[in-house]
């Protein structure tokens, strides 16, 4: 099996220095950039797996890049991890909103910064490790190819978005509550605010079109996705 890839997006030498120290001992491939130019040209020509990408960078800023990251159809299987130390909630409401698939703010342990990066990489393998495809009046997610199709087209999800969909559609009916869903998108350590499922929520919608009120919310719990005409699934 080949190395897993990191692209490490800081302008601060001595964190980048930590960080590339610390993954390659964990056995992964070390990319590094100072400024986001440099992290965007690296992330089309390497292909990262994951990408920690700071807020404040120089050039370009970091929602900038993962903007620019979440429109390349090249990149669309890449995990984008955003660091900032400015720890406000506005950031990272927008930072998901652009399909940042986490938020870690400043400073943070390494330890728990690497299992955060490996549980996003045992969750894209549990993506690719079967053919399930699951129906519902016209929106169809396959997690073998990882598309979402609504009603013939497909509709570009973040693996977050992903995630959050097929857990849904898995369980018609079943109500989960966003810390729930926030573990089945990005694995057991999630810990990021809660009510950022709500934007992952929206866009989802956004995305299902006519079909978005499939989602439903269940007040003071969280979401379900309608069990009338339950989903079918197939492997």
């Amino acid at each position: 099996m080949s190395r897993p890839r990191i692209l490490i997006v800081d302008d601060e030498t001595a964190l980048v220095d930590v960080l590339s120290y610390n993954f390659a001992r964990e056995g992964f491939d070390v990319v590094t950039a100072g400024d986001g130019q440099a992290a965007l040209q690296k992330c089309r020509t390497h292909v990262p797996d994951v990408v920690l990408l700071d807020l404040m960078l120089p050039a370009m800023d970091g929602l900038q890049v993962c903007r620019k990251i979440r429109s390349d159809s090249r990149l669309k299987d890449v995990r984008v991890i955003m660091l900032t130390a400015k720890g406000e909630e506005t950031d990272e409401i927008v930072g998901f909103h652009l399909g940042a698939d986490d938020y870690v703010a400043k400073p943070f342990r390494t330890r728990a910064l690497i299992e955060r990066v490996k549980a996003l990489l045992r969750r894209r393998e549990v993506d690719d490790s079967t053919d399930d495809v699951i129906e519902y009046e016209g929106i169809q997610i396959d997690r073998g190819r990882h598309t979402l199709t609504v009603h013939g087209n497909v509709a570009p999800t973040t693996p977050t978005e992903f995630m959050i969909l097929w857990t849904l559609m898995r369980q018609p009916g079943r109500a989960f509550t966003r810390h729930e869903l926030l573990d089945c998108a990005r694995g057991e350590d999630a810990n990021s605010l809660e009510r950022t499922i709500d934007v992952h929520i929206r866009s989802l919608r956004k995305k299902l079109g006519e079909a978005a009120d499939a989602i439903e919310t269940v007040r003071s719990v969280g979401y379900r996705f309608r069990a009338q005409g339950r989903a079918s699934a197939e492997a």
